[in-house]
């Protein structure tokens, strides 16, 4: 180890410095204003590579997420990464991670839950949930992992709730007004009505491809899931087997989707069929409303019935997945 000039008058660090798995890193860094930066670097350089639980928090969650980039898809992976830039790091990032106390998290939830988001309102009960499991998830990790003593979030507590509120819902005539008003574009005509017979998510609905469609035996494949990540158009597997399944179509969703296959112009059997993305529907899901004059419902949580169908988080990102609820013969908007 040693901190030096170079020849441009700023300071130095080279070091040299065996991991915790025994493997030798040999790391230099220049452009350091003063010696006592060089010095800092160094410290904290070598906690990190030692695995030290003093290592700051911030070059811990530089560990955690190399990791968890190699177990998780990368739309989570980022999700997980906003969070945590925007909701922790700015509080925990320069304190040594072993240093963090359950009083810590108490204080840190507290200013959550009485901050508001940038359109100034509270944040919601289930995002506050989101944001501590993430937390608790981190400690976890670095408990089994880099041997710290305990976690502090089990110690403070949680924040938030897991269910959200009770879902608004569309009456069945409200649905016929609604795709009477988008029945002028094709695509969003078609996607709605087939959002509506079948409950599948939108990012699902974005993926179909022609092959996904039996047109003989009525019924549609969903295997597949879309989204776009940083200006990429990037189809996933479903997040878990069981959503892998087959769903049976009515007769009228069938002739929709008949027709508007042939509007497809040379489509093939592996092309998406709504090679749109979430906020497109989103927007149609605006206009429909506006146009028609029906109201336009955002949901945080399911009825009995609609659970069987929905994904809870993917109602509460997109809010405008529909499905049939078969309480009362409504029509859920998620």
């Amino acid at each position: 180890m040693s901190v030096t000039k170079d020849t441009t008058g700023k300071w130095m660090s080279q070091v040299r410095v065996k991991d915790y798995t025994g493997k030798t890193i040999h790391k230099k860094k220049r452009g350091f204003s003063t010696k006592k930066e060089a010095l800092e670097w160094e410290r904290d350089f070598l906690k990190k590579a030692t695995a030290d639980t003093g290592m700051l928090f911030e070059d811990f969650v530089d560990l955690y997420f190399e990791d968890m980039g190699h177990r998780i898809k990368e739309s989570t992976l980022i999700s997980k990464h906003y969070m945590v830039d925007k909701k922790i790091l700015p509080v925990f990032g320069k304190m040594p991670l072993s240093s963090i106390t359950a009083n810590d998290i108490r204080k840190w939830q507290n200013q959550l839950t009485s901050s508001c988001s940038n359109k100034g309102k509270p944040y919601s009960p289930t995002y506050l949930k989101s944001i501590n499991n993430q937390m608790t998830a981190m400690f976890n990790y670095a408990v089994k992992y880099y041997n710290l003593d305990d976690n502090p979030c089990k110690k403070a507590g949680s924040m938030g709730k897991s269910n959200a509120e009770e879902m608004h819902f569309w009456t069945k005539a409200e649905f016929e007004q609604f795709i009477t008003a988008v029945q002028d574009k094709a695509p969003s005509y078609t996607a709605f009505m087939t959002l509506y017979y079948t409950g599948m998510r939108v990012g699902e609905l974005c993926a179909l491809t022609p092959a996904d469609i039996d047109l003989v035996n009525n019924t549609i494949n969903i295997n597949k899931t879309f989204q776009r990540i940083n200006g990429r158009d990037v189809i996933w597997p479903p997040k878990t087997p069981k959503s892998n399944r087959i769903v049976t179509i009515p007769q009228t969703l069938a002739n929709c989707l008949k027709d508007y296959i042939k509007k497809c112009y040379e489509i093939q059997s592996n092309n998406r069929l709504f090679p749109y993305t979430k906020s497109f529907f989103n927007h149609e899901m605006l206009r429909g409303c506006k146009k028609s004059g029906v109201k336009k419902r955002k949901c945080t949580s399911g009825c009995g019935s609609c659970n069987k169908i929905f994904d809870a988080k993917s109602r509460v990102r997109s809010n405008i997945g529909t499905g049939i609820c078969t309480n009362n013969s409504c029509i859920c908007i998620h």
